[in-house]
């Protein structure tokens, strides 16, 4: 892998954010996701807690601390323990997470070939690398070889004209609004076709 390597950016979103040590539970975000893991709305749960739905909802947006007679009813309507209120949901599932990104406002990583601007960036434990990317290169001889890397992925235009080229097909000509999915194993590189640069929008699992 060389610093020109696309799917360094991979590797720098699975080494980033991945640590569970020290990370205090938000009692409220773990209310709120037991609540919606059963596809409860506020009033569905506030009733089943024997809460008011006030109560509840100042309690998920932390805005109040319950007393440990609330959390009991918590518990009780929710049919888990008071303690599994404070446990980190098992197997890294985790309900209600958001990112907004706006325009420009991405982590900028730079290479000879692409300039990329990582999207969602704040999110930790993600399934998925969601990614703009501005294509610099103009023929296959710009890359230190293919690009592999874990994972499948796709490619949407957002403007101008691409080429994309796999390992194993015949290269793909995508305009504006054409997409991809393909097994990222399988090398691969984007080349622009367009007079300016095209942008193009990538999106990788990282499982």
């Amino acid at each position: 892998m060389t610093k020109n390597d696309p799917s360094s950016i991979i590797q720098i979103a699975r080494d980033n954010g991945n640590s569970e040590d020290g990370l205090p539970l938000n009692l409220g975000l773990r209310v709120r996701e037991l609540r919606k893991a059963r596809n409860w709305t506020l009033e569905q749960a506030a009733s089943q807690a024997g809460l008011a739905r006030s109560t509840l909802s100042k309690i998920e947006n932390g805005q109040m601390s319950p007393t440990y007679d609330a959390l009991k009813k918590l518990a009780i309507g929710l049919e888990i323990s008071v303690p599994q209120l404070f446990t980190p949901p098992v197997n890294n599932q985790i309900n209600g997470r958001l990112a907004h990104t706006k325009a420009g406002e991405g982590q900028s990583h730079v290479t000879a070939t692409y300039e990329h601007e990582l999207l969602a960036n704040s999110l930790s434990k993600k399934r998925m690398l969601p990614y703009r990317a501005v294509v610099h290169a103009r023929s296959m001889e710009e890359f230190d070889g293919w690009v592999r890397h874990d994972g499948e992925e796709f490619l949407y235009v957002l403007t101008g004209v691409v080429k994309l080229y796999t390992e194993f097909y015949e290269p793909i000509e995508m305009r504006r609004g054409d997409s991809a999915y393909y097994d990222a194993s399988m090398g691969h590189n984007v080349v622009t076709q367009s007079a300016e640069d095209a942008t193009i929008l990538w999106v990788t699992s990282l499982g």
